[in-house]
């Protein structure tokens, strides 16, 4: 009989379910997309049951592609974008309010509040994360405080609280499991990543009972099962990871000063940083990476909340392009930007500004501004950001790193990969496979229950595809420079 890791990837747009075999390679995939709301400016939500429902079809369709049973699964992945929050019905499984996105900026006077009263210091000890909307606390206490009854019911432990790999892992037990790993407990500014414990200090200040939050597991361990209509059988979950952690994990980044960098909906780069937590000086957020037989490690990141996000907003906001893919030909249709600017602040500015309230702008437009110089310093805007982190992370962790393993969609983006290299003046390195969280928690997964021996085998099923090296110009300094100028316009002035 065959044997597989099923993967399921749960994404800010879409649910998807990934089937990978002994190899490492992709046997199947299903994806639907789900849809986003924007009720109000900067408010972003999602649907849980569409969450549920559409991850539910994923996985029943990813099996059905291949006429694979679930005796051929040995086991399961769960990966997922953090922060988002959901609070639920104990009793009724319903949820109470939909999903507050991690680009959600609706909180953000009351982190302006907690910081005037000098919060922030305390919640950086512990957690090791600013104080910023991004995180699934606050968005929690907005909850609680906004739904009528809401703050009565979680007192009297009638609510639970979860991100979605919590929220997938309910409904996949029938309502048995309220699990969590650290990866994902560590990016809710309610978590002491020194201790591994929640904090009840942190709750203290935000109002949250601690009977709504899940049990903490590690992040490689069987801890639950997934049953749905018609399997033979129940599959054993066998990991849980926060996305980044996930696509850390399958970049093989295991020893101290390994890099990635990952380019889906936001980017977000990661250096692991090994078993001992390295505080920034630099505003980068200190995270746990994973833990694994017993032992924490952790990592340091970076955020940039609007990726290819921008490409997006590009196609569907301005429809300056009709797909995606579209872009590198427009971008390259012309020699350089022609002077255009693009900072993409369309939901605030990530590390290492910090500013929930700048918005972007398109700046050096002329009569001779073409299409073209718009798409490429919007290329040219998602490689500096990345820059401007990964510079930080090295400065706090005092590591010159040698390349940058970078994944996810946007990645697939040559011109894109060139300008990154060019302006970090190392090597970018893309995988052959570019799913590496799907691939990153199967692999996780797959280590937990047997399926791979250790670390050793999994490294051999890891192949580079192509190599960006970089190219040195005086262009490269005088679109930083020009950057650096231009970027101090649309900063709030709570930031400068």
């Amino acid at each position: 009989m065959n044997q597989y890791i099923l993967s399921i990837d749960a994404g800010t747009t879409s649910s998807r379910a990934l089937i990978f075999d002994k190899s490492g390679n992709e046997i199947a995939k299903s994806q639907n997309e789900f849809k986003q709301y924007f009720p109000k400016e900067g408010w972003v939500e999602h649907d849980p049951l569409e969450i549920w429902s559409s991850q539910k079809e994923a996985l029943q369709n990813v099996l059905k592609a291949q006429t694979i049973s679930t005796h051929e699964i040995i086991g399961i992945g769960i990966t997922n974008q953090r922060e988002t929050t959901i609070v639920w019905n104990k009793e009724t499984g319903k949820p109470i309010y939909n999903a507050i996105v991690w680009q959600d900026r609706r909180t953000s006077e009351f982190c302006a509040e907690l910081k005037s009263k000098g919060y922030e210091p305390l919640v950086n000890s512990k957690t090791g994360l600013l104080l910023d909307p991004y995180f699934s606390g606050t968005k929690i206490n907005w909850i609680l405080e906004n739904i009528a009854g809401a703050k009565q019911k979680a007192k009297e432990g009638k609510l639970l609280f979860g991100t979605v790999d919590t929220w997938l892992i309910w409904n996949l037990s029938g309502g048995k499991k309220h699990i969590t790993d650290p990866s994902n407990a560590s990016r809710t500014m309610l978590f002491d990543i020194h201790k591994n414990c929640w904090d009840s200090e942190l709750l203290a200040l935000l109002d949250i009972p601690e009977n709504m939050l899940p049990q903490i597991v590690e992040s490689a361990s069987n801890e639950a099962e997934a049953q749905l209509e018609g399997w033979e059988r129940p599959i054993p979950i066998y990991a849980i990871a926060g996305d980044q952690q996930a696509a850390l994990f399958g970049q093989l980044c295991f020893s101290p000063g390994d890099v990635k960098n990952t380019y889906g909906t936001g980017c977000f780069c990661m250096m692991h940083t090994g078993k001992t937590p390295v505080i920034s000086n630099n505003k980068m957020l200190t995270t746990i990476a994973w833990q694994m037989n017993g032992e924490v490690e952790y990592a340091l990141e970076g955020s940039v909340f609007i990726g290819g996000a921008l490409i997006q907003w590009l196609r569907d906001g301005i429809e300056l392009i009709k797909n995606a893919s579209d872009i590198e030909a427009l971008a390259t249709s012309v020699n350089d930007n022609g002077g255009v600017t693009f900072i993409p602040a369309l939901t605030g500015l990530g590390a290492p500004y910090w500013d929930a309230n700048a918005t972007g702008g398109i700046m050096g437009l002329t009569r001779g501004t073409k299409k073209g110089h718009i798409a490429r310093a919007a290329l040219e805007a998602i490689a500096i950001r990345s820059m401007e982190i990964i510079v930080e992370m090295q400065k706090d962790s005092g590591i010159q790193f040698t390349n940058l393993k970078v994944d996810g969609g946007a990645c697939k983006n040559n011109l894109l990969m060139q300008i990154q290299a060019n302006l970090l003046n190392t090597k970018v390195i893309r995988p052959k496979t570019t799913e590496t969280t799907a691939l990153g928690i199967a692999f996780m997964a797959g280590l937990s229950c047997g399926f791979w021996k250790n670390k050793d085998t999994i490294k051999k099923l890891w192949e580079e595809e192509k190599t960006f090296d970089p190219v040195t110009s005086d262009t490269n300094s005088a679109l930083i420079a020009l950057w650096n100028s231009r970027i101090q316009k649309i900063l709030s002035s709570e930031s400068k």
